[in-house]
């Protein structure tokens, strides 16, 4: 039997070409079981009509506010009876609406008046996508509870190639089930989760990092929250959102994330080290910009401190995570860290290679322990590798 077999879905279809796309995702959700409806806004009529979702789902296709006379209100109904709202695709437009809380037709009302969980899938043009204006708008939807599904680069309808296409529908798909078959399996649990990198500084404008994103970690807290933990985040700088219900601490430098991880330690029943932390920090650092004219300077470094080292002594019965970023011998380098750090569980990831590791939405990865064989790297989506290791998380409190 399917997690969504019974599950009532509502799908939102906006103006985009990847509407077609959706038809595909309509009939996959029918076959899973799933009772589905689908709201469409005028321009999403242009693309695909309403006759072809209503024969696809068997139920009628709301359209504007006045859709149901048998219903005054459609867009509380409609949203209240939804187990799952999902925007497909979700245009420009429609995020907009989403962030500045605008209801001018019977998507953005409904959107506006739901309660429950709601699934973004973008589409659109490359520069409409990177626009600051569209990026603020995601990272706002993202902080109000919204799931995005991220698409992909690829060929899109304008003829160029980009940013902006649409996940494919059996992505989405994954993303629903996901969220259909949730439960508060960790619920009241307090998980301690960094994120992203640091920043050592050489001078006020120079310093030395590492191109991590944040993704993973932000991807854990995320998904920690939904599963109904109290979620503590302390991150590096990135250009990330944070989860909704989920207590952000930012810091800049290794030294800042180590004291503020000992700091909410005590509170904590995980650690999840995601973090890319520098290992190594300059021995001086100038209170004023190098300049070229005094030649190339000669920079010392001395190591940081090594938060997962200061934290075994104090672990007093918690459970501790860290992550292995390798290019070579990746599982061996991650069960030598494993039993170094004295952690309970390790993530041996894959760097270097397309589609794994830093600023990829995937990651060829692992979730290690000591009693576990040796395990294959499996392509996964950042989404996917957390509630994986959540999973496996919550197997030790029982």
């Amino acid at each position: 039997m399917s997690d969504l077999a019974g599950k009532k879905v509502l799908l939102g279809v906006c103006g985009g070409i990847s509407a077609y796309k959706v038809a595909e995702l309509a009939r996959l959700l029918v076959k899973a079981g799933a009772d589905v409806k689908v709201m469409m806004t005028e321009s999403g009529q242009k693309f695909v009509t309403p006759l072809t979702f209503r024969t696809l789902t068997g139920n009628p296709v709301a359209t504007t506010l006045w859709s149901d006379p048998g219903s005054p209100f459609p867009h509380i109904s409609m949203s209240d009876e939804a187990d799952l709202i999902v925007v497909a695709p979700a245009t420009a437009n429609i995020i907009a609406k989403m962030a500045g809380g605008i209801a001018d037709d019977l998507l953005s009302t409904t959107l506006l008046a739901a309660r429950g969980t709601v699934i973004v899938a973008p589409a659109m043009n490359t520069r409409m996508y990177l626009n600051p204006a569209t990026r603020n708008n995601m990272r706002r939807i993202g902080e109000m509870g919204a799931i995005i599904v991220e698409g992909c680069e690829g060929e899109l309808a304008c003829r160029t190639e980009g940013a902006g296409r649409m996940a494919e529908p059996a992505e989405i798909m994954s993303a629903i089930e996901r969220e259909l078959s949730l439960s508060a399996d960790l619920d009241s649990r307090r998980i301690l989760v960094t994120a992203g990198p640091t920043r050592e500084y050489i001078d006020p404008v120079r310093f030395l990092s590492n191109p991590s994103t944040g993704m993973m970690g932000y991807a854990v807290a995320e998904r920690a929250a939904r599963r109904g933990a109290r979620v503590t985040l302390i991150s590096g700088p990135v250009d990330v959102p944070c989860p909704a219900g989920v207590t952000l601490i930012s810091v800049v430098s290794a030294a800042e994330m180590l004291t503020s991880v000992l700091e909410n330690l005590e509170g904590s029943e995980v650690l999840v080290m995601a973090a890319a932390v520098a290992d190594y920090t300059p021995v001086e650092k100038s209170a004023s910009k190098m300049k070229k004219t005094g030649g190339v300077p000669e920079l010392k470094f001395e190591a940081t401190d090594d938060i997962l080292k200061a934290v075994a002594p104090r672990k007093d019965g918690r459970i501790v995570v860290g992550f292995a970023a390798e290019t070579d011998d990746v599982v061996a380098n991650a069960r030598k860290k494993l039993a170094e750090k004295k952690l309970d569980l390790i993530v041996a990831n894959k760097v270097g290679e397309a589609g794994s590791g830093f600023g990829s939405t995937t990651d060829l990865a692992a979730v290690v322990s000591v009693d576990d064989p040796d395990p294959a790297l499996v392509l996964v989506s950042k989404t996917e590798l957390a509630d994986l290791l959540l999973d496996r998380i919550r197997g030790l409190f029982t």
